[in-house]
């Protein structure tokens, strides 16, 4: 009779499920009636800040009935008995792909290989990488085995989403049961889905980061235009869905601090505060991801030790990832202890298998057990709207809950059983006898000693005959039968066989050794496992962990530079002003120069710089830069709707190296791939700050125009098949896109001028349009990429023509031949001082270019466009009085005043005089000269580069890099599990005209390279 109560037992809860579901037909007689289940003495955690003691739970089918103590039930309720167990909530996922179709992403294609259309038929968006219309609910389809691993780490139900897209739909909450799918499927629509990766898409717009963001923002413009009248023009099923899906909650997947800043700032200007699924790396930026006030679901894919033996890896692993492998474990923590709402999710782990021991780890490193239940129960239910079904035990929610053998967190803890809508799975069979720990072994006649360690059902048992010599035994368990085999020496052809029954701490039998005799062994358990572990966790010392520094990579400071008022005494001042260069003091507070003269004197507390025998100039302006961004190019002839600030590396090294250089201000400015490129970003080279705190507050606004052959594909090793292709057809792209602006333009005034009647439709908000109209109205000013005196004339020609302005002409190598034609026309020029012959458009370069220029009266930089160049600017402007004979402080205005002019930014940049922003520079020598070096680069009164502290630096950074290095050898030498470090380095420098070459292929300025997910240390 004992062996049939089990089989009753099983039945009775594998069959409740399925029994009264009315839309199911039974094949046979089918038990209609209302199932109850008493779950009582229970230590019973109702959520993570309610627990019951001795509770009880009565279940009626697949719902919880009532929770509490001692109360009244029915009779025919069955009981099942938990004393000395727990009872937790199962865990929801709000970010799975359970059950969703695989996703097939499309390879890389060429700029000579594009794909403008969309496949995808019937009326739908015009980008395939828009994706609304998906509903998770519809395609999803239960697995059995992938339910049953999720079950195994304590979830009952996921809300998934098919990832695919930068729109992608929206989400089902779907319970982890392996029935019927119609019994999986609690809700359909809970949440809407948006990504900066465009994912299975083969169109080619967007192959960046930017354009992404791009898409994206306009999606919501056409959104909502088609709701306000713009399905009278077209059907668009998309666009219907996507505004439908707005009421949902929404859920965007970032990869990075980075990401979540990029995009809480769409979220706000479209009145959507996003949940943010995270990469695990905010502990970097805790203060403004607090300042987001963003539920965050946040993945615990912590990095696996670094492998670092090969003492070459050891020197080319980045700083950045050795203090990610020590920190990111403590990413929960800082959230918890930030008071940052958040969830958990087995997002991005490759290894799901490791997904309790990641969150045990967190709670060793400062994240509280209630926290961690919270963020994988009750927050994730409530941030997603559907706490009245799960994510606590309390009346009415489905009957999802974990039974475990103590806190489900700690150590050694179990669990037991996942019951999922009033469904027992059983995790852990606790009839197995416990087997692990330490055991003396008579091996025959031999004393030997045993250890027996991981799971239960699945040991791992190592003889040890001495200190050094260990013996790895393969172990088969069949409830308590061991059956192991092992080699004594690995140099031995034969293979001991072992038999053994498991009883109360003792597991002998018989076997063979490896000649064929019979042989009898006896294993004794000396420490049981638990003691073990106690003894363990007494000498246990806790874990010392690094500073965040920032930026979170090599050179970063554990606090930020701090503006502070300064007196520089008794140097050469380069003035760029009427006075010229001067002996004498500069006064700094607030960050802002307050006097020029000599014998200044500070207030007590204000600190004196002496500059004697020093020279102290305005920091350089670099107006045409491509460092600290993601992205450089789109694919489009004309992409005037993206945006460099939306893709800043505040991360990129590239800063503090030109902070040694001087560089305290530079245009970042799209490439030169397309005719109408995208909107500039102005920064100060402010090391450490965020991306949105580089960017100068209220700077003009700007645009990257190009001609020749970079936008024509004048150096392709085939013939492109994107429109232009040729130097006419450069000129008739910008003419038809100014054009449609000009008509864009008048539509919308027309509008704004009759919108007071009833019915007036409103126009379509076009993002491209809007800033070519920004240009026409003199709010946005051109640089344009040039080489080559007729299209310089075409384009100069052609803007008066549509009553647009130049601002400047960037490269300009034949400048000298119009420059009269700029002077007339207000025209800035940027050049190199001497880049000449590495392309067939510059073959009639001369060095004397700028000099020319300068002396037609045109306003003259000397710009970079290369990062190791900008180091250099200083040289590189010295270069205009060898070539031409500029004076010296015409010379160096080619990199200071001249380009504060062109940035339109004169009125605070460019001079040293009262009330000018304090960015300076205190060099060595003459700034011209090539011993000169800055020994401080001050920004807004603050100073980021010193270079009396950079040997100190550098001491403090190898120290640390060997730390963690001596960390990880000692943590692979425990037994953690390793990894090769990634040492790819960020690709080599570039500028517009760089030629590199990825999979065989020549491609201009990172053509078909997207750095959206791309550190710059290499991660």
């Amino acid at each position: 009779m004992k062996k049939i109560v089990p089989i009753l037992f099983f039945w009775y809860f594998s069959s409740m499920a399925v029994f009264g579901q009315a839309t199911f037909h039974p094949n046979g007689v089918a038990d209609q009636r209302s199932e109850y289940i008493l779950i009582k003495n229970a230590t019973l955690h109702v959520d993570a800040t309610t627990i019951i003691t001795n509770g009880w739970m009565l279940l009626k089918n697949d719902k919880i009935e009532k929770v509490g103590k001692d109360f009244s039930y029915p009779k025919s309720a069955f009981v099942v008995d938990l004393s000395g167990k727990h009872v937790f909530p199962s865990f929801v996922d709000a970010y799975s792909d359970y059950g969703m179709p695989e996703i097939k992403r499309a390879g890389r294609r060429s700029y000579y290989d594009m794909v403008f259309e969309s496949e995808k038929k019937g009326a739908y968006a015009w980008n395939q990488a828009l994706k609304p219309e998906v509903k998770a609910a519809e395609i999803f389809v239960g697995d059995a085995k992938k339910a049953g691993e999720l079950r195994k780490l304590g979830f009952g139900a996921v809300v998934s989403h098919a990832q695919d897209g930068i729109v992608r739909g929206t989400s089902a909450l779907l319970s982890l049961q392996d029935t019927q799918d119609q019994l999986s499927l609690l809700k359909s629509d809970v949440s809407s889905h948006y990504s900066f990766s465009k994912g299975s898409s083969a169109q080619s717009y967007p192959v960046s980061l930017m354009g992404s963001v791009a898409l994206l923002r306009q999606t919501y413009y056409d959104a909502d235009w088609y709701t306000k009248g713009g399905s009278s023009k077209e059907r668009n099923l998309s666009l219907e869905s996507f505004a439908k899906n707005l009421a949902f909650p929404s859920i965007f997947d970032g990869n990075s601090f980075a990401d979540l800043l990029r995009a809480d700032k769409i979220g706000s200007e479209f009145n959507t505060k996003y949940i943010l699924k995270t990469g695990g790396d905010e502990y970097q930026r805790i203060s403004e991801v607090k300042a987001l006030g963003a539920h965050l679901i946040v993945p615990v894919n912590f990095p696996k030790t670094p492998d670092l033996d090969d003492p070459m890896d050891a020197e080319e692993v980045t700083l950045e990832t050795l203090k990610h492998w020590e920190m990111a474990p403590t990413n929960l923590g800082a959230l918890a202890s930030n008071g940052v709402s958040f969830s958990i999710t087995t997002a991005d782990l490759v290894d799901k298998t490791t997904f309790l021991t990641n969150i045990k780890k967190a709670i060793k490193l400062g994240l509280t057990k209630e926290a961690a239940l919270a963020a994988l129960t009750s927050n994730p239910a409530k941030a997603l709207k559907i706490d009245n079904q799960v994510g606590s035990l309390k009346t009415g929610l489905y009957a999802n809950f974990l039974v475990t053998s103590d806190d489900v967190f700690a150590e050694k803890s179990k669990i037991l059983e996942n019951w999922v809508q009033g469904q027992k799975y059983v995790i852990t069979d606790e009839s197995l006898s416990e087997i692990n720990g330490t055991y003396s072994l008579a091996l025959g006649t031999e004393s030997l000693k045993m250890e027996i360690t991981g799971e239960n059902d699945k040991p791992n048992i190592e003889i040890i005959e001495s200190d050094s010599v260990k013996i790895k035994v393969t172990t088969k368990r069949d409830r308590d039968f061991l059956n192991l085999t092992f080699k004594r020496n690995p140099k031995d052809e034969g293979i001991f066989r072992l038999t053994g029954y498991s009883t109360d701490g003792k597991v002998s039998g018989e076997g063979k050794t490896d000649k064929g005799a019979d042989l009898v062994w006896t294993a004794v358990k000396t420490i049981g496992a638990d003691a073990a572990k106690a003894d363990s966790a007494k000498t246990e010392k806790p874990e010392k962990i690094g500073n965040v520094i920032y930026p979170f990579v090599a050179f970063g400071n554990e606090s930020l530079p701090k503006s502070k008022d300064m007196l520089i005494k008794n140097a050469t001042i380069w003035t760029n002003d009427k006075d010229g260069r001067i002996v004498g003091d500069v006064l700094i507070k607030n960050g802002k120069i307050d006097a020029v003269g000599k014998n200044l004197s500070a207030a007590a507390g204000v600190e004196v710089i002496d500059g004697t025998n020093k020279h102290l100039t305005n920091g350089i302006i670099d107006e045409h830069s491509h460092i600290a961004l993601f992205s450089i190019n789109e694919v489009e002839s004309v992409s005037s709707e993206v945006r460099q600030e939306d893709v800043i590396d505040s991360e990129d090294t590239d800063i503090y190296r030109q902070l040694a250089g001087g560089v305290t201000t530079s245009q970042l400015l799209h490439g030169s791939a397309d005719c109408i490129g995208g909107q500039s970003a102005i920064i100060k080279l402010k090391w450490g700050e965020n991306a949105n705190k580089l960017i100068i507050p209220n700077s003009p606004k700007f645009i990257k125009f190009a001609l020749g052959e970079n936008v024509k594909r004048g150096n392709s090793p085939q013939a492109p098949n994107r429109y232009p292709s040729t130097r006419m057809g450069v000129e008739q792209v910008i003419q038809d896109a100014f054009v449609r602006a000009i008509n864009y333009k008048k539509t919308w005034a027309d509008y704004n001028s009759k919108k007071i009647k009833t019915g007036l439709e409103v126009p379509r908000k076009d993002l491209e349009l809007e800033t070519l109209v920004e240009i026409l109205d003199g709010n946005r000013n051109i640089t344009c990429h040039s080489y080559v005196q007729s299209e310089i004339n075409m384009l100069l020609k052609l803007a008066d023509s549509l009553g647009f302005k130049v601002n400047t002409l960037t490269h300009i190598l034949e400048g000298y031949k119009v420059a009269d034609k700029m002077k007339e026309r207000g025209v800035n020029a940027s050049t190199f001082s001497d880049w000449w012959a590495y392309k067939m458009e510059v073959k009639e370069a001369i060095p004397y270019n700028a000099a020319i220029m300068s002396k037609v009266g045109v306003n003259v930089a000397i710009n970079s466009d290369d990062a190791e160049m900008a180091r250099r600017l200083n040289q590189e402007a010295a270069k205009t009085i060898l070539y031409g004979g500029l004076s010296e402080e015409e010379a160096w205005k080619t990199v200071t005043l001249n380009p504060a002019k062109m940035l339109h930014l004169d009125d605070r940049l460019g001079t040293i005089k009262k009330g000018m922003d304090a960015d300076l520079v205190l060099w060595t020598d003459n700034p011209l000269s090539i011993y000169a070096k800055p020994e401080k680069t001050i920004i807004d009164g603050a100073v980021y580069f010193d270079m009396a502290k950079e040997d100190k630096k550098m001491e403090e950074l190898n120290a640390e890099k060997n730390r963690l290095t001596q960390k990880a050898l000692a943590s692979k030498t425990s037994g953690a599990p390793t990894a090769k470090p990634n040492t790819r380095k960020k690709p080599a420098h570039v500028h517009c005209d760089s030629m590199l070459e990825f999979g065989g292929m020549s491609v201009e300025l990172y053509e078909l390279m997207d750095f959206s997910n791309y550190n710059t240390e290499g991660k």
